[in-house]
């Protein structure tokens, strides 16, 4: 049952706890680690498990083994994003890896991208777009709400609907990143 949660406070310190870990797993490999996602935009409900995002030169088994044996589990069927409508599919650009959280440990969703890869920059981007503009956090938010409630038992319905929602909302982050100059590597990591 998908439940979308009111913002909780808490939610960036726990991202740093798992942070400060994923950094002693990956040292230098990880040319960032951030938080990203719902839970990363202050004042969104979300589903209470933290998504983040590692960025990192390319993709290998040798990441996937480093991180399956401190304990994350490897989800290989999720290799890859959504692309957005009007995007361009190129090659590797919507390319990833995917893990869950340690046994035992706080939800979390590890999304491994490479740096600079359309999708490295659309997690950031849009991350940043709903920190900037309240109206459509809210928008989002109860559109997230709305989905649950009427298809929280039915996760393929939700996405089904979510993703392009979302597509529209990255075509106006898009605009804003111009207008704004927006700049992939001046955005934060927390």
């Amino acid at each position: 049952m998908l439940v979308i949660h009111a913002y909780r406070p808490a939610w960036p310190l726990e991202f740093e706890e798992i942070r400060a870990h994923l950094a002693s797993v990956l040292g230098d490999s990880a040319k960032g680690i951030a938080h990203i996602g719902s839970t990363a935009v202050p004042g969104l409900g979300a589903k209470d498990i933290i998504d983040i995002q590692v960025a990192v030169e390319q993709l290998g088994t040798d990441l996937v083994i480093r991180l399956a044996t401190a304990g994350y589990e490897y989800v290989a069927r999720h290799d890859r994003d959504h692309v957005p409508a009007g995007a361009v599919d190129a090659l590797g650009e919507w390319s990833k890896q995917y893990f869950r959280q340690r046994p035992g440990q706080r939800a979390c969703h590890v999304h491994v991208r490479v740096q600079g890869s359309a999708n490295h920059r659309y997690a950031l981007l849009f991350r940043d777009y709903l920190r900037a503009h309240p109206a459509a956090r809210d928008t989002v938010q109860a559109i997230k709400r709305e989905l649950a409630r009427r298809h929280g038992d039915d996760a393929d319905a939700y996405y089904a609907i979510k993703d392009p929602v979302y597509d529209l909302i990255w075509l106006a982050a898009n605009a804003w990143a111009l207008a704004s100059a927006w700049r992939l590597d001046a955005s934060p990591e927390g």
